[in-house]
């Protein structure tokens, strides 16, 4: 299990995998928001959103600790066995808490009494990503068996779907189909990880060096959903069903373009914990500079794109009683990539360099903000509101968390290098612009609109960063010319 991995096949897995994730949506989502009605999607994505919460709570920031110091162990088999089963035991016995907090707000709160069924369906979430135990395979880089797993159990959700959801009444179906794609597999998860380690609950655990650290992360992560999810929770309780229902497409493409971004960032983080654990610094930074490089080309074009195709993308993936979220998708596209590079700062400078206090902090403020700009804008501006809130949060703790590694990062982000690299990226997404204004003018089929102006923008794009002599993209294609002529 030693053997070093190219972070470039994991990054082809999991892009693969968040390609998958990618398509389950695109290809579910068009049906059941068709088959589906509004107030139904409402109590759907509300339901989910709320189950969110104490999904937080069941992780309590594990997932981030155990990668970044497990990274460290992996070479260590009796070191990484014996942390592997500290971690998982802190993790059922918050999974426990988490439930009976869960029981007891439903007890309580009689409000929610028309999402009972739907939230006990997604809070199967919760024990199955507990069990799932995904961290030990992210610390091994073990993509592989992800990617496959969820290629079964993705096919299989589809046929599901399908088959099952018929009627407008059918969420609570699709409730549990999702559950099934998303987390049923975390079993095999389990007992698939025995074969190169074995996990198994304990009693002796270090609560002295793991509590801390583990608990300003999760301090960390419960701000951050409270400024992700409180926007749909406030919509919910301001608004009713329908506008949530509205806004969770705009949420839902923003989501799935974001995720495919990640899945770059996913890969490198344990690699970068390694490295950075190891004080190997000139491999630390030289692999941060990269992953930084490939995120400017990528995340400006992705926002751009996501702008000017959200009319069609909305008819695409919804239908037209859907389209008021054109407007929130507009508005909240921008804000993948001040949370891209928001993530690149915390995950991949912070978290390695043990600052997880400052991620806290930064969180934390955004948070606070978030819920006093969806308590006064929500009001008034609804969905389109909410939208504009997620890009200030984003925004904002994009700032914080660069603030505070700024002798890390600063060198990279403001070498000349990168510098040229934003401005060639920014000057390639006018090429994106130009491209789809064209393509609309020429036809009316949304279908056609979103296939010609993805493949011809995407080729503008490329063209202007090589006319524009990008490092970045003329480096990768002397690459490829080098390994043609072997």
């Amino acid at each position: 299990m030693n053997k070093v991995k190219s972070i470039k096949i994991n990054a082809v897995l999991n892009g693969l995998r968040s390609v998958l994730n990618l398509l389950f949506p695109l290809i579910t989502f068009p049906y059941v928001s068709r088959v589906l009605s509004v107030n139904g999607m409402g109590i759907y994505n509300f339901s989910n959103t709320y189950v969110s919460y104490f999904i937080l709570i069941a992780g309590l920031g594990i997932n981030t600790y155990a990668v970044r110091e497990g990274a460290k162990f992996r070479r260590d088999e009796e070191k990484i066995r014996s942390f592997s089963n500290q971690l998982f035991s802190i993790n059922i016995i918050s999974t426990v808490i988490a439930y009976l907090l869960l029981i007891l707000t439903l007890i309580l709160f009689h409000s929610l009494s028309n999402y009972v069924s739907c939230i006990l369906i997604f809070s199967l979430q919760i024990l199955f990503t507990t069990i799932g135990t995904e961290w030990l395979y992210i610390i091994y880089e073990e993509y592989a068996y992800i990617t496959i797993r969820s290629i079964i159990f993705k096919i299989f959700s589809i046929a599901l779907l399908f088959i099952l959801v018929k009627t407008p009444n059918d969420y609570l179906i699709y409730a549990g189909i999702t559950v099934f794609a998303g987390v049923g597999s975390n079993i095999l998860n389990y007992i698939h990880a025995k074969s190169f380690i074995s996990i198994k609950f304990t009693l002796k655990i270090n609560w002295n060096y793991h509590l801390k650290p583990i608990l300003i992360i999760f301090a960390a992560t419960v701000a951050t959903t409270i400024y992700v999810y409180s926007d749909n929770t406030i919509l919910g309780l301001l608004k009713g069903d329908y506008d949530v229902g509205i806004y969770s497409i705009a949420v839902k493409i923003y989501t799935i373009a974001q995720s495919l971004l990640t899945a770059i960032l996913t890969v490198t983080i344990p690699r970068l914990a390694f490295l950075y654990g190891q004080k190997l610094m000139v491999e630390y930074k030289k692999l941060l500079r990269q992953v930084t490089d490939m995120l400017v080309i990528l995340a400006l074009p992705a926002a751009t794109g996501l702008m000017m195709l959200s009319k069609e993308i909305v008819l695409l993936i919804a239908s037209e009683k859907y389209l008021p979220s054109v407007t929130s998708l507009r508005i909240i596209s921008w804000a993948i990539i001040f949370s891209i590079f928001s993530w690149l700062f915390s995950d991949c400078v912070l978290i390695p360099a043990k600052r997880e206090s400052y991620i806290f902090k930064s969180t934390l403020i955004t948070a606070i903000l978030n819920i006093i700009l969806n308590l006064l804008l929500i009001p008034h501006g609804s969905y389109n509101a909410a939208a504009l809130c997620t890009v200030i949060s984003e925004f904002l703790v994009m700032i914080l968390n660069g603030y505070f590694c700024r002798d890390i990062i600063g060198p990279i982000i403001f070498s000349k290098s990168s510098m040229s690299n934003v401005c060639t990226s920014i000057l390639g997404c006018f090429g994106i612009i130009i491209t789809c204004r064209l393509i609309m003018q020429i036809t009316n089929s949304f279908i056609l609109v979103i296939i010609l102006s993805v493949i011809i923008s995407g080729i503008i794009y490329f063209a202007i960063l090589i006319i524009l002599r990008n490092a970045i993209v003329i480096n990768y294609i002397k690459q490829y010319l080098t390994r043609m002529k072997k």
